[in-house]
């Protein structure tokens, strides 16, 4: 349920999504320019999800790393938002 949560705040989503089709890890800096939020506010949104056991990190150097934890979250990311898709353009919903 927690996981959830945390997915229904846009901006941890946009990190999320990120994250998760990128198809690499990226740092605080990068992330803060694609969901366009300082860089403190994105730290603070990847502790979070850190924390909750959604990414992992690599150091290296003074850099840290996030990258999504698993192929479950990936895909679940992927159906949050192709439901929010059908349902602002009013595409057919699948069975």
């Amino acid at each position: 349920m927690d996981t959830l949560r945390l997915l229904a705040d846009p901006t941890r989503l946009m990190l999320l999504w990120a994250l998760a089709t990128s198809g690499e890890e990226l740092d605080v800096t990068a992330l803060a320019a694609i969901a366009s939020v300082a860089r403190p506010g994105v730290s603070q949104h990847l502790a979070k999800l850190r924390l909750a056991g959604l990414g992992d990190t690599r150091k290296e150097g003074h850099r840290v790393f996030y990258r999504v934890r698993g192929g479950h979250l990936k895909r679940v990311i992927a159906e949050a938002l192709n439901h929010a898709d059908h349902m602002i353009t009013g595409a057919p919903v699948h069975d």
